[in-house]
């Protein structure tokens, strides 16, 4: 996965702000921020998407959302409120093609999102 920008950071040769760390997954703060809070919650497995999270993989998908809740009180946005967003496909806006969890907060976010 030497092409994924994901896969290049958590191997040290891209620079990123990293956060958060464990042995399955990390976070970094996003480089193009859309709100005043913008992290990313990234699994080191290299899953291209949410639909390539098969049904053995519950424990990461509930490991990521557990860890973008506890950004989310580290940053000071959960009592407020806050936005998770998994885009999954070309149509559903994912750019980077590795599963990761945005915890967007800081703002008023409005419905619907695009």
């Amino acid at each position: 996965m030497e092409r994924c920008i994901f896969c290049r950071i958590l191997a040290r040769q891209t620079p990123a702000k990293i956060v958060f760390e464990d042995d399955s997954v990390f976070a970094v703060e996003d480089i193009n921020p859309q709100s005043p809070v913008h992290l990313l919650v990234i699994p080191r497995e290299h899953l291209v998407s949410l639909k390539d999270a098969a049904a053995d993989r519950e424990g990461l998908l509930g490991h990521l959302l557990a860890v973008a809740a506890k950004l989310a009180r580290e940053r000071r946005i959960e009592s407020d409120g806050y936005r998770l967003v998994i885009n999954t496909g070309a149509l559903g806006g994912q750019s980077v093609f590795h599963l990761h969890v945005h915890v967007m907060g800081g703002r008023m976010f409005h419905w619907p999102p695009g």
